[in-house]
């Protein structure tokens, strides 16, 4: 049986497709990032299917059993805490597994943070860099500066408690005036979209108790502007 991707709300949990509910009730078992968060969205749906932890501590010892069960003709779903598995959540390494097996995957269309938070900056779109989440400490600068040309649209994933951090790294990184959006509790009652210059955002944040997962959007390097 193919595996099945499914995205799930980031926030709202009304968003979720017709789709998506008919496969969970359909699946034989459902992996979940965390089975507690995974269980209060699908105790809202009615869905009562048996759950398996598949995260980022044991999705290797996890492989081979999964692959097993779903050549035995098991129909498995897979999701992670919100939004589309494997976008800066476990699912790559199953997919790659599947693949490996000639295992079909199929990943239904769905919520995916970055999407929202792109349009909603009001920068460019047409070309964009997803880099997600940069490493915390080791590799860091080297991660960004190695986006100090980049000319497209850089998306990035960041914690609360990081994101000043990050801001005062990209002023002195990509320049003060430079333009970008920071959203944060996205498609939730408290959902915000602060845009301007990378100082005017820091300014914004910098004396706020920051709550939230949050998307930054910074433009990418003007090279007619910068010369």
């Amino acid at each position: 049986m193919p595996l099945k991707i499914v995205p799930t709300p980031i926030g709202n949990l009304d968003d979720i497709t017709l789709r998506a509910i008919k496969v969970l009730e359909g699946s034989d078992l459902i992996l979940a990032e965390d089975t507690r968060k995974s269980g209060i969205l699908l105790k809202h749906l009615e869905i009562k299917r048996p759950m398996q932890s598949f995260h980022i501590f044991n999705e290797h010892k996890q492989l081979d059993n999964v692959i097993k069960m779903l050549k035995e003709e098991r129909v498995i779903s897979l999701i992670s805490d919100a939004g589309t598995p494997a976008i800066s959540d476990p699912g790559f390494l199953l997919v790659r597994a599947c693949i490996e097996n000639e295992i079909i995957v199929e990943c239904l269309p769905g919520a995916t943070a970055f999407v929202p938070a792109l349009v909603n900056s009001g920068l460019p779109s047409d070309s964009f860099v997803f880099e997600g989440f940069l490493p915390p400490k080791k590799g860091r600068k080297t991660k960004l500066e190695s986006l100090a040309e980049e000319s497209r649209t850089m998306i990035f994933y960041e914690s609360p408690h990081r994101l000043l951090k990050a801001l005062n790294e990209f002023i002195a990184l990509f320049g003060s005036d430079r333009r970008a959006c920071v959203s944060r509790e996205l498609t939730k009652i408290h959902e915000e979209n602060v845009r301007g210059t990378l100082s005017e955002i820091l300014a914004n944040f910098a004396d706020r108790s920051i709550k939230g997962e949050i998307v930054i959007i910074v433009e990418g390097l003007n090279r007619k502007k910068s010369k």
